[in-house]
């Protein structure tokens, strides 16, 4: 980047961003021209002049090293996992043990799980800067010198950095621990060594991310701990993985991403210098990094963290991101007796309350926004979007019996985190009361959940009704009103994901697109426009307009603004009523002057199965682990067709498969109203859903066996159906049996229903 450009990226700063992010380029350009120590690996003297050691008597550094590391006391690691691993030899940890082993002997054998990529290849020795999903290979010059979004030239950037992550050093170290077998030893110390050789000082797309850098860091120092008296790593391997440590320690310091990336990058980077700052106190800087890095942490997030606990950026894989590195950095603090402090406590439990309320009766959550794959710490194989290893920690982290109700239970992560006598006490726990509350509204981050129960069970949906995203909105999708809906426990109605970041623009935007949301589109349009892979031409943003919750029902109503850029701009509104342990009832308005075609679309889970029943009715069925989940799908209102299809879904980073897709669509001029009844059903179930006749407003019949709902909804000046009246924007009157109808639901003001009765006289059943 030449001065001109730079400055220009710089008009509108203040001058502290000003100073770093010049300071920081200076520094880039003298290591780049080797001007800097920091380009080579300290000499012996340097790093034993870096380390405050006990005096052995012993000149040889390797060996000072190596032996005060394996035989100190303090500082204090997260858990004691020797006892997590002779735990882990339990008959209640049998199964994770197989898989555990299993994994590590494939990493012996040179296949690595990656993302949504098995077993890929690396070479023999790994490859560290080879993508094998595109065959290429990263460039070596200066870090600073490698586009690493320009996929032409280095492949997909997140598959090296993956690998370089270290993370299979998680997998190998546990199952030495368990296993006993040396093998698992001699392949980290081998590719440890092999890392080291490829991978001199600030050479390479390996140091061109401070992030990258941290992680990396941290795997190590859980792997110093694992490996800790293995007869594979030497003295040598030691002290030469600690001389890089060090020049982790001044990298992260120097460069962090304060102004670049003041995300998941930034606290990822202060939990870097946090952790080799509160696990290393022999470094001269540690207390300097330690408390560089916590800082940071306590600063940002309420920044972060909005007020009622929805991460900022509105993607929900970072959130669990950042909850990860909130309860690490809390247990990093704790262990070193250092004080956390209660806002910070506050703010970190309103993010897992969050958290649990996205989470699904199967323990996995909604992906909103972007999905990356990737993970801090490996310490067990579970789905990606599964969080209940994050929601088990932080019931013992901040004393919250609820969370590990919601979790169900230990897992093998909060084993190696916490220890035996925590993973018990969260099985014991799980017995607890879930959270009090079921459905909730967050109005700051813009999300409605709405459930019926937390159980195995348990009907569960998510509305994105809030802003696409914040800064330059990289990690957000053109989702706005998006729903995701699982049944009797079993995601159905989902997101298809992210698939890639840069490796395909064209599908980079596919999945990204309005289209692929479950949300609609107007003349084929998306909300938002995208303009590079992370960032936006147009965005879109949704707003909560009302929001009630009963004893029987919710209703969301909440609108977005992407359509009204067309030439001839059209509104949208999405109302959405939850009849609790019955149906959902999404209605989609759209106003234009000029005739459009609105088409809601509506994604199924992988190996879903559509059954047509009529021209605007289907049944879908999805396999998942509590058996076949069922949903009767039915449209009404001014729809001209519903057509069933197939489009992409990526249930992990790089992998998709295809999965059907319905499209609801309406073509005309003034307003259009979709009308999506969601019925969840078993396969004995008979029911029916048809509209009925009204002079004002829209009236739907819910007809199952022994229960009739009208679902009276006004389109403005209320809704009239024969002798009957109602004034509410959305109303909801059952009868059951021959009894009088009951009024179970009503939002809106005024809000009143006159004559109820009167709609079932003419409602023959079906």
């Amino acid at each position: 980047m030449n001065v001109a450009r730079l400055l220009g990226k710089l008009k509108g700063r203040s001058l502290a961003e000003f100073r770093e992010r010049a300071g920081q380029k200076l520094s880039a350009e003298l290591e780049a021209h080797g001007l800097a120590s920091t380009v080579r690996l300290p000499a012996d003297l340097e790093l034993a002049n870096e380390l405050s050691l006990p005096d052995s008597g012993q000149r040889d550094i390797s060996t000072r090293v190596h032996e005060h590391f394996s035989v100190r006391q303090a500082p204090a690691f997260l858990a004691n996992i020797g006892a997590a691993a002779v735990e882990m030899r339990l008959p209640r940890w049998s199964n994770e043990t197989r898989k555990l082993v299993e994994h590590a002997n494939r990493i012996v054998a040179g296949q690595f799980d990656l993302l949504g990529y098995t077993a890929l290849s690396f070479g023999s020795p790994v490859d560290w800067h080879l993508d094998p999903t595109t065959g290429r290979r990263a460039p070596r010059a200066h870090w600073s010198r490698i586009p690493y979004l320009d996929a032409s030239i280095i492949g997909d950037h997140k598959v090296i950095w993956e690998i370089n992550r270290h993370q299979q050093f998680f997998v190998l170290g546990r199952a030495y621990l368990v296993t006993g077998d040396a093998r698992f030893a001699e392949c980290f110390a081998e590719q440890l060594s092999s890392w080291m050789d490829e991978n001199p000082p600030k050479q390479g797309v390996n140091w061109a991310s401070s992030l990258e850098i941290a992680y990396r860091s941290i795997a190590w120092l859980w792997a110093f701990e694992f490996f800790r008296g293995a007869a594979a790593f030497t003295p040598e391997i030691h002290a030469r993985a600690l001389k890089h440590l060090l020049l982790n320690g001044r990298h992260l310091e120097r460069y962090l991403s304060t102004y670049f990336s003041p995300n998941t990058h930034l606290t990822g980077e202060a939990l870097g210098l946090l952790s080799i700052g509160t696990l290393l106190p022999e470094f001269h800087r540690a207390s300097a990094w330690r408390e560089l890095g916590w800082g940071i942490l306590e600063r940002h997030i309420p920044l972060q963290v909005l007020d009622d606990g929805v991460y900022f950026e509105q993607a929900t894989y970072y959130h669990r991101y950042t909850v990860d590195i909130y309860l690490h950095a809390v247990l990093l603090r704790r262990s070193a007796g250092a004080a956390v402090s209660a806002r910070t406590v506050k703010r970190l439990d309103s993010a897992v309350g969050y958290l649990a309320d996205l989470t699904r009766p199967d323990g996995s959550i909604p992906v909103i926004g972007d999905d990356d794959g990737g993970r801090l710490v490996l310490l067990e194989s579970r789905n990606l979007m599964d969080v209940r290893a994050a929601l088990g920690t932080a019931s013992v982290t901040l004393a919250r019996d609820e969370y590990a109700a919601v979790a169900g239970g230990a897992t093998e992560e909060l084993l190696w985190l916490l220890g035996p006598a925590a993973a018990h006490a969260v099985d014991i726990n799980a017995r607890s009361a879930p959270p009090a509350h079921l459905s909730t509204l967050f109005p700051a981050g813009g999300y409605a959940v709405m459930r019926d129960g937390w159980g195995a069970g348990a009907n569960h949906a998510v509305i994105d009704c809030g802003p696409l995203g914040a800064m330059n909105c990289g990690h957000a999708h053109a989702d706005a009103l998006s729903i995701e809906i699982s049944v009797a426990g079993c995601a159905m109605i989902v997101d298809p994901g992210t698939y890639t970041y840069t490796v395909s623009p064209e599908e980079r935007d596919h999945f990204r697109h309005s289209a692929s949301h479950n949300t609609v589109t107007v003349d084929g349009q998306s909300s938002s426009v995208p303009s590079g892979p992370f960032s936006w031409a147009h965005r879109a943003d949704a707003k909560v307009e009302r929001w009630s919750t009963g004893a029987h029902a919710d209703v969301l109503v909440a609108s977005q603004s992407g359509f009204m850029r067309l030439a001839d701009p059209v509104q949208h509104r999405r109302t959405v009523l939850f009849v609790r342990s019955a149906y959902w009832v999404i209605v989609d308005t759209l106003v234009g002057a000029g005739e459009h075609t609105s088409t809601a679309h509506f994604h199924t889970a992988i190996g879903s199965d559509i059954t047509p029943l009529s021209p605007t009715s289907a049944l879908i069925s999805t396999p998942c682990a509590t058996g076949t989940a069922r949903l009767l799908f039915s449209v009404a209102g001014d729809v001209d067709a519903l057509v069933w299809g197939h489009d992409w879904v990526s249930p992990a980073y790089g992998v998709r498969t295809k999965a059907p897709h319905g499209q609801v669509t309406a073509r005309g001029a003034g307003r259009r109203d979709i009308i999506t009844v969601l019925v969840p059903v078993t396969a004995d179930d008979t029911v029916s859903v048809r509209e009925q006749a009204t002079s004002s407003g829209r009236a739907v019949l819910v007809d199952r066996l022994g229960v009739q709902d009208f679902i009276l909804l006004s389109t403005g000046g209320g809704v009239v159906v024969g002798n009957v009246t109602s004034t509410a924007d959305v109303a909801v009157v059952r009868r059951t049996g021959e009894g009088a109808a009951e009024l179970i639901a009503l939002a809106g003001e005024p809000a009143e229903v006159t004559g109820m009765d009167t709609l079932f006289t003419d409602s023959p059943r079906s």
